[in-house]
């Protein structure tokens, strides 16, 4: 178990559930990729077909995984729902340029409206 930072035998099951999570998303974003960079260089049609679906396929595991994690690790929920799906540019949301549609409350904090 060379993965890991703790020792696993004291480490909760649910943090090992997290890390089996995690680890599989980062295996499912390498197929994401190899995938991508196969379809991009074949000429044949219809590998090309296949590849992109095996390709779209990753994407769907990923996005699973994506959302388990945000069901069961704090923090994933605030910071998918601030940059994902909004069409601000993402540094100007990190920065607090914009919120993403979604306010952050920090206006009433400092007793503005």
């Amino acid at each position: 178990m060379s993965e890991y930072h703790e020792k696993w035998d004291v480490l909760p099951a649910e943090v090992k559930d997290i890390h089996r999570a995690i680890k599989s998303l980062q295996e499912e974003l390498e197929a994401v990729d190899w995938y991508h960079q196969r379809t991009a260089v074949t000429d044949d049609e219809s590998l090309r077909g296949i590849l992109e679906h095996n390709r779209d396929e990753e994407i769907e595991h990923a996005a699973m995984l994506l959302e388990w994690l945000r069901r069961r690790m704090d923090g994933w929920d605030d910071e998918l729902r601030t940059y994902l799906f909004t069409g601000d540019p993402i540094i100007e949301v990190e920065e607090g340029g914009t919120d993403g549609g979604r306010s952050l409350g920090i206006g009433k904090l400092k007793g503005e409206e």
